[in-house]
Protein backbone atom coordinates (compact mmCIF):
# COMPACT_ATOMS: atom_id res chain seq x y z
CA UNK A 1 0.00 0.00 0.00
CA UNK A 2 2.87 2.41 1.05
CA UNK A 3 5.13 3.19 -1.48
CA UNK A 4 9.47 2.89 -0.71
CA UNK A 5 10.08 5.28 2.49
CA UNK A 6 13.32 7.21 1.66
CA UNK A 7 16.17 8.75 4.16
CA UNK A 8 16.24 12.12 4.84
CA UNK A 9 19.82 13.08 5.12
CA UNK A 10 21.42 16.30 5.54
CA UNK A 11 22.15 16.94 1.47
CA UNK A 12 19.67 14.91 -0.20
CA UNK A 13 16.49 12.66 -0.30
CA UNK A 14 17.32 8.88 -1.26
CA UNK A 15 14.36 6.48 -2.31
CA UNK A 16 15.02 2.74 -0.53
CA UNK A 17 13.92 0.38 -2.52
CA UNK A 18 10.49 -0.86 -1.33
CA UNK A 19 11.32 -4.71 -1.53
CA UNK A 20 13.38 -3.47 2.05
CA UNK A 21 10.11 -2.34 3.16
CA UNK A 22 7.32 -4.10 2.29
CA UNK A 23 5.05 -3.32 4.96
CA UNK A 24 5.63 -0.22 6.63
CA UNK A 25 3.74 2.84 6.27
CA UNK A 26 6.09 6.07 5.66
CA UNK A 27 5.40 9.20 7.77
CA UNK A 28 6.44 11.61 5.40
CA UNK A 29 4.24 11.68 1.96
CA UNK A 30 5.47 10.73 -1.38
CA UNK A 31 9.04 11.37 -2.40
CA UNK A 32 8.48 14.54 -5.14
CA UNK A 33 5.73 16.15 -2.55
CA UNK A 34 8.46 16.05 0.00
CA UNK A 35 11.53 17.17 -2.66
CA UNK A 36 8.78 19.98 -3.59
CA UNK A 37 8.32 21.09 -0.07
CA UNK A 38 11.72 20.67 1.16
CA UNK A 39 12.84 22.99 -2.23
CA UNK A 40 10.32 26.02 -1.06
CA UNK A 41 11.39 25.50 2.22
CA UNK A 42 14.95 25.97 1.26
CA UNK A 43 14.00 28.83 -1.30
CA UNK A 44 12.15 30.73 1.62
CA UNK A 45 15.22 30.41 4.04
CA UNK A 46 17.38 31.61 1.31
CA UNK A 47 14.76 34.40 0.83
CA UNK A 48 14.66 35.45 4.43
CA UNK A 49 18.56 35.32 5.19
CA UNK A 50 19.58 38.87 4.81
CA UNK A 51 16.34 39.51 7.07
CA UNK A 52 17.32 37.03 9.56
CA UNK A 53 15.13 38.97 12.86
CA UNK A 54 12.34 38.35 10.78
CA UNK A 55 12.41 34.95 10.38
CA UNK A 56 11.47 32.37 12.98
CA UNK A 57 14.37 31.86 15.27
CA UNK A 58 14.58 28.10 16.05
CA UNK A 59 15.42 28.46 19.74
CA UNK A 60 12.05 29.95 19.81
CA UNK A 61 9.67 26.61 18.97
CA UNK A 62 8.63 24.85 22.65
CA UNK A 63 10.62 21.91 22.72
CA UNK A 64 9.84 20.79 26.55
CA UNK A 65 7.24 18.13 26.06
CA UNK A 66 6.02 18.91 29.20
CA UNK A 67 5.25 22.30 28.46
CA UNK A 68 3.63 21.27 25.17
CA UNK A 69 1.13 18.80 27.34
CA UNK A 70 0.75 22.31 29.52
CA UNK A 71 0.09 24.79 26.96
CA UNK A 72 -2.48 21.96 25.02
CA UNK A 73 -4.69 21.55 27.96
CA UNK A 74 -8.21 23.17 27.12
CA UNK A 75 -8.57 25.58 30.19
CA UNK A 76 -9.15 29.39 30.39
CA UNK A 77 -6.92 29.86 33.62
CA UNK A 78 -5.25 32.81 33.03
CA UNK A 79 -3.55 33.95 36.35
CA UNK A 80 -1.73 30.32 36.22
CA UNK A 81 -1.21 30.53 33.09
CA UNK A 82 0.11 33.76 33.47
CA UNK A 83 2.50 32.40 36.15
CA UNK A 84 3.04 29.34 33.87
CA UNK A 85 4.61 31.32 30.95
CA UNK A 86 6.53 33.93 33.06
CA UNK A 87 8.85 31.18 34.85
CA UNK A 88 8.42 29.25 31.30
CA UNK A 89 10.05 32.68 29.42
CA UNK A 90 13.14 32.35 31.92
CA UNK A 91 15.27 30.38 29.91
CA UNK A 92 16.79 32.93 27.98
CA UNK A 93 17.44 35.02 30.65
CA UNK A 94 19.14 31.98 32.50
CA UNK A 95 20.89 30.54 29.17
CA UNK A 96 22.48 34.16 29.26
CA UNK A 97 23.34 33.96 32.95
CA UNK A 98 21.18 37.48 33.72
CA UNK A 99 20.84 36.44 36.99
CA UNK A 100 19.45 39.66 37.95
CA UNK A 101 16.60 39.21 35.49
CA UNK A 102 16.00 35.68 36.64
CA UNK A 103 15.61 37.16 40.35
CA UNK A 104 13.59 40.18 39.48
CA UNK A 105 10.87 37.55 37.25
CA UNK A 106 10.94 35.65 40.31
CA UNK A 107 10.27 38.08 42.74
CA UNK A 108 7.74 39.08 40.58
CA UNK A 109 5.78 35.61 40.23
CA UNK A 110 5.79 35.55 44.16
CA UNK A 111 4.31 38.77 44.43
CA UNK A 112 1.70 38.05 41.86
CA UNK A 113 0.64 34.61 43.73
CA UNK A 114 0.64 36.37 46.82
CA UNK A 115 -1.80 39.18 44.76
CA UNK A 116 -3.84 36.79 42.99
CA UNK A 117 -3.77 33.17 45.52
CA UNK A 118 -8.24 33.91 46.52
CA UNK A 119 -8.69 34.30 43.16
CA UNK A 120 -7.48 31.48 41.88
CA UNK A 121 -9.06 29.55 44.34
CA UNK A 122 -11.73 30.30 43.64
CA UNK A 123 -11.73 29.30 40.20
CA UNK A 124 -11.34 25.42 41.32
CA UNK A 125 -14.16 23.33 42.12
CA UNK A 126 -15.15 22.96 45.86
CA UNK A 127 -14.10 19.52 45.83
CA UNK A 128 -10.77 20.46 44.27
CA UNK A 129 -10.09 23.51 46.22
CA UNK A 130 -8.29 21.80 48.58
CA UNK A 131 -5.86 20.02 46.57
CA UNK A 132 -5.15 23.58 44.85
CA UNK A 133 -4.31 25.27 47.99
CA UNK A 134 -1.59 22.11 48.38
CA UNK A 135 -0.43 22.59 45.23
CA UNK A 136 0.02 26.64 45.54
CA UNK A 137 1.75 26.12 49.08
CA UNK A 138 4.03 23.87 47.19
CA UNK A 139 4.66 26.45 44.21
CA UNK A 140 5.63 29.32 47.22
CA UNK A 141 8.04 27.09 48.34
CA UNK A 142 9.05 26.26 44.76
CA UNK A 143 9.22 29.82 43.39
CA UNK A 144 11.31 30.50 46.92
CA UNK A 145 13.98 27.69 45.78
CA UNK A 146 13.98 29.68 42.53
CA UNK A 147 14.90 32.92 44.32
CA UNK A 148 17.27 31.09 46.38
CA UNK A 149 18.81 29.36 43.35
CA UNK A 150 19.19 33.00 41.70
CA UNK A 151 20.46 34.77 44.36
CA UNK A 152 23.92 32.29 44.48
CA UNK A 153 23.60 31.92 40.73
CA UNK A 154 23.44 28.07 40.66
CA UNK A 155 22.11 27.32 37.14
CA UNK A 156 20.84 23.54 37.75
CA UNK A 157 19.27 24.43 41.51
CA UNK A 158 17.10 27.44 39.12
CA UNK A 159 16.12 24.32 36.91
CA UNK A 160 15.11 21.90 39.03
CA UNK A 161 12.88 24.47 41.35
CA UNK A 162 11.76 25.60 37.72
CA UNK A 163 10.46 22.41 36.88
CA UNK A 164 9.07 21.35 39.89
CA UNK A 165 7.10 24.79 40.29
CA UNK A 166 5.67 24.43 36.86
CA UNK A 167 4.79 20.87 37.42
CA UNK A 168 2.65 21.89 40.08
CA UNK A 169 1.17 24.72 37.71
CA UNK A 170 0.62 21.98 35.35
CA UNK A 171 -1.17 19.85 37.82
CA UNK A 172 -3.29 22.56 38.83
CA UNK A 173 -4.32 23.56 35.22
CA UNK A 174 -4.84 20.06 34.91
CA UNK A 175 -7.84 20.51 37.80
CA UNK A 176 -9.79 23.03 36.18
CA UNK A 177 -10.27 20.77 33.19
CA UNK A 178 -14.16 20.73 32.80
CA UNK A 179 -16.23 18.22 30.22
CA UNK A 180 -14.43 17.44 27.14
CA UNK A 181 -14.18 20.22 24.88
CA UNK A 182 -15.35 19.69 21.73
CA UNK A 183 -18.32 16.95 19.86
CA UNK A 184 -16.45 13.64 17.73
CA UNK A 185 -18.07 13.73 14.33
CA UNK A 186 -20.85 11.01 14.26
CA UNK A 187 -19.15 9.20 10.97
CA UNK A 188 -16.41 8.25 13.65
CA UNK A 189 -18.89 6.29 16.41
CA UNK A 190 -17.37 2.94 16.15
CA UNK A 191 -13.88 4.30 16.68
CA UNK A 192 -12.08 4.19 20.84
CA UNK A 193 -11.67 7.40 21.50
CA UNK A 194 -9.80 8.86 24.38
CA UNK A 195 -11.44 11.53 26.46
CA UNK A 196 -8.90 13.20 28.10
CA UNK A 197 -5.19 11.79 28.53
CA UNK A 198 -3.49 8.71 29.33
CA UNK A 199 -0.42 7.95 30.85
CA UNK A 200 1.69 4.23 29.23
CA UNK A 201 4.84 2.37 29.77
CA UNK A 202 6.74 1.37 27.17
CA UNK A 203 8.66 -1.54 27.75
CA UNK A 204 11.49 -2.26 24.97
CA UNK A 205 14.68 -4.53 24.79
CA UNK A 206 16.53 -1.68 25.97
CA UNK A 207 14.41 -0.30 28.82
CA UNK A 208 11.30 1.66 29.88
CA UNK A 209 9.92 4.61 27.93
CA UNK A 210 6.52 6.50 29.50
CA UNK A 211 4.56 8.62 27.19
CA UNK A 212 1.60 10.62 27.50
CA UNK A 213 -0.87 10.05 24.88
CA UNK A 214 -3.37 13.68 24.82
CA UNK A 215 -6.92 13.07 23.97
CA UNK A 216 -8.05 16.77 24.50
CA UNK A 217 -6.74 17.39 20.85
CA UNK A 218 -6.27 13.71 19.07
CA UNK A 219 -9.19 11.71 20.72
CA UNK A 220 -9.45 9.45 18.19
CA UNK A 221 -5.34 8.96 17.51
CA UNK A 222 -4.63 8.70 21.33
CA UNK A 223 -7.64 6.39 21.59
CA UNK A 224 -6.98 4.00 18.94
CA UNK A 225 -3.14 3.93 20.25
CA UNK A 226 -4.73 3.19 24.01
CA UNK A 227 -6.78 0.61 22.79
CA UNK A 228 -4.47 -1.36 21.63
CA UNK A 229 -2.40 -0.75 24.22
CA UNK A 230 -5.37 -2.06 26.56
CA UNK A 231 -5.35 -5.39 24.18
CA UNK A 232 -2.10 -6.12 24.10
CA UNK A 233 -1.24 -5.56 20.39
CA UNK A 234 2.16 -4.01 20.49
CA UNK A 235 3.66 -6.55 22.92
CA UNK A 236 6.26 -8.32 20.99
CA UNK A 237 6.34 -6.48 17.93
CA UNK A 238 9.31 -5.43 16.52
CA UNK A 239 10.69 -1.88 15.29
CA UNK A 240 10.20 -2.26 11.68
CA UNK A 241 12.10 1.14 10.91
CA UNK A 242 15.02 3.12 12.36
CA UNK A 243 16.00 6.35 10.33
CA UNK A 244 19.07 8.12 12.90
CA UNK A 245 17.26 12.35 13.70
CA UNK A 246 14.08 10.98 12.01
CA UNK A 247 11.42 8.42 13.08
CA UNK A 248 11.21 4.95 14.53
CA UNK A 249 8.62 3.15 14.06
CA UNK A 250 6.58 0.00 15.23
CA UNK A 251 2.60 -1.51 15.41
CA UNK A 252 3.11 -3.57 12.30
CA UNK A 253 1.34 -6.69 13.17
CA UNK A 254 3.04 -10.01 12.41
CA UNK A 255 1.61 -11.36 9.21
CA UNK A 256 0.24 -10.29 6.05
CA UNK A 257 -2.02 -7.65 7.52
CA UNK A 258 -0.61 -4.00 7.65
CA UNK A 259 -3.00 -2.67 11.05
CA UNK A 260 -5.48 -3.79 13.59
CA UNK A 261 -8.11 -6.49 12.27
CA UNK A 262 -10.77 -5.92 14.89
CA UNK A 263 -12.28 -9.26 15.26
CA UNK A 264 -15.84 -8.40 15.32
CA UNK A 265 -15.82 -7.33 12.19
CA UNK A 266 -13.21 -8.79 10.29
CA UNK A 267 -11.87 -5.90 8.97
CA UNK A 268 -8.68 -3.72 9.20
CA UNK A 269 -10.21 -0.57 11.75
CA UNK A 270 -8.64 2.72 10.42
CA UNK A 271 -8.36 6.34 11.82
CA UNK A 272 -8.65 8.91 10.27
CA UNK A 273 -5.81 11.74 9.69
CA UNK A 274 -6.90 14.17 13.27
CA UNK A 275 -5.00 17.82 13.77
CA UNK A 276 -6.23 20.41 16.10
CA UNK A 277 -4.92 23.71 15.24
CA UNK A 278 -5.23 26.36 18.16
CA UNK A 279 -7.82 28.93 18.30
CA UNK A 280 -9.68 26.09 16.32
CA UNK A 281 -12.83 24.23 18.61
CA UNK A 282 -12.13 20.91 17.03
CA UNK A 283 -9.81 19.04 15.01
CA UNK A 284 -9.77 18.78 10.98
CA UNK A 285 -10.70 14.98 9.86
CA UNK A 286 -8.72 13.89 6.83
CA UNK A 287 -7.60 17.18 5.45
CA UNK A 288 -3.04 18.49 5.55
CA UNK A 289 -2.16 21.83 6.23
CA UNK A 290 -1.75 21.98 2.60
CA UNK A 291 -5.28 21.16 1.70
CA UNK A 292 -6.60 23.65 4.51
CA UNK A 293 -4.49 26.62 3.06
CA UNK A 294 -2.56 26.91 6.23
CA UNK A 295 0.82 26.33 5.69
CA UNK A 296 2.37 28.83 8.40
CA UNK A 297 0.14 26.60 11.20
CA UNK A 298 1.89 24.96 14.04
CA UNK A 299 -0.48 22.02 15.48
CA UNK A 300 -1.82 22.00 19.37
CA UNK A 301 0.23 18.79 19.55
CA UNK A 302 3.39 19.85 17.00
CA UNK A 303 6.24 17.44 15.98
CA UNK A 304 8.88 19.62 17.93
CA UNK A 305 10.28 17.25 20.44
CA UNK A 306 12.45 13.96 20.74
CA UNK A 307 9.89 11.43 21.53
CA UNK A 308 6.94 13.05 19.81
CA UNK A 309 4.36 10.09 19.13
CA UNK A 310 3.17 10.36 15.50
CA UNK A 311 0.68 8.32 13.57
CA UNK A 312 1.71 6.54 10.63
CA UNK A 313 -0.96 6.16 7.26
CA UNK A 314 -0.06 5.54 3.58
CA UNK A 315 1.59 7.42 1.11
CA UNK A 316 -2.17 7.07 -1.42
CA UNK A 317 -4.74 7.85 2.19
CA UNK A 318 -5.13 10.10 5.32
CA UNK A 319 -7.46 7.84 6.34
CA UNK A 320 -6.25 4.64 6.35
CA UNK A 321 -3.96 4.60 9.56
CA UNK A 322 -4.73 1.50 11.88
CA UNK A 323 -1.97 0.77 14.21
CA UNK A 324 1.52 1.33 13.37
CA UNK A 325 2.94 4.70 15.11
CA UNK A 326 6.46 6.51 14.83
CA UNK A 327 8.59 8.09 17.27
CA UNK A 328 9.70 11.58 15.99
CA UNK A 329 13.25 12.01 16.65
CA UNK A 330 13.56 15.42 16.89
CA UNK A 331 17.20 17.17 15.34
CA UNK A 332 17.48 20.65 15.44
CA UNK A 333 19.88 20.68 12.66
CA UNK A 334 17.77 18.60 10.36
CA UNK A 335 13.89 18.94 11.55
CA UNK A 336 13.83 22.22 13.46
CA UNK A 337 10.77 22.83 15.37
CA UNK A 338 8.17 24.39 13.55
CA UNK A 339 9.85 24.03 10.48
CA UNK A 340 10.05 20.36 9.54
CA UNK A 341 7.67 18.61 7.27
CA UNK A 342 5.49 16.23 9.17
CA UNK A 343 3.41 19.23 11.02
CA UNK A 344 0.05 19.36 9.25
CA UNK A 345 0.44 15.36 7.39
CA UNK A 346 1.20 13.60 10.36
CA UNK A 347 -1.56 13.56 13.30
CA UNK A 348 0.94 13.60 16.62
CA UNK A 349 -0.61 12.50 19.37
CA UNK A 350 1.27 12.51 22.30
CA UNK A 351 4.88 12.35 23.81
CA UNK A 352 7.47 10.54 25.42
CA UNK A 353 8.13 12.59 28.99
CA UNK A 354 10.72 10.09 30.46
CA UNK A 355 13.26 7.51 29.15
CA UNK A 356 14.79 9.25 26.38
CA UNK A 357 18.17 8.07 26.99
CA UNK A 358 16.54 4.61 26.20
CA UNK A 359 14.63 5.85 23.17
CA UNK A 360 18.20 7.15 21.68
CA UNK A 361 19.51 3.52 21.75
CA UNK A 362 16.83 1.46 19.83
CA UNK A 363 16.67 0.48 16.28
CA UNK A 364 15.67 -2.18 13.88
CA UNK A 365 17.20 -4.68 16.33
CA UNK A 366 14.64 -3.91 19.25
CA UNK A 367 11.38 -4.55 20.15
CA UNK A 368 8.36 -3.13 22.66
CA UNK A 369 8.29 -5.96 24.72
CA UNK A 370 4.95 -5.01 26.82
CA UNK A 371 3.20 -1.31 26.89
CA UNK A 372 0.89 -1.04 29.44
CA UNK A 373 -1.62 1.77 30.69
CA UNK A 374 -0.59 3.17 33.88
CA UNK A 375 -2.81 6.04 34.22
CA UNK A 376 -6.02 7.51 32.97
CA UNK A 377 -7.52 4.09 31.61
CA UNK A 378 -10.87 5.67 32.48
CA UNK A 379 -10.67 8.28 30.08
CA UNK A 380 -10.83 5.19 27.26
CA UNK A 381 -14.12 4.98 25.82
CA UNK A 382 -14.93 2.01 23.46
CA UNK A 383 -17.05 4.22 20.62
CA UNK A 384 -19.37 7.01 20.31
Amino acid sequence: MAQGPFRLAPSRLAPFPQVLWPKVFWPAGSVVRICRGALALLLSLLLLAPAASAALPEGNAVKDPAAILRNALPVDAPRLQDLQHRLEDTSDDLRAKRWTALANTVRRSQSLLSSTRNGILADFQPADQERAAGLLDNLESQLQEMAAAAGSQQRDGFLDARRSALASLGEAEALLVGDFPFAIPAEFDGLPRLLGRATVRISTTKGDLTAVADGYNAPLTAGAFVDLVQRGFYDGLPFVRAEDFYVLQTGDPKGPDQGYVDPRTGQERTVPLEIRVPGEAAPFYNQTFEDLGRYKATPMLPFATFGTLGWAHSDERLDDGSSQFFFFLYEPELTPAGLNLVDGRYAAFGYVVDGFDVLGELGVDDAIVKATVIDGADNLKPHG
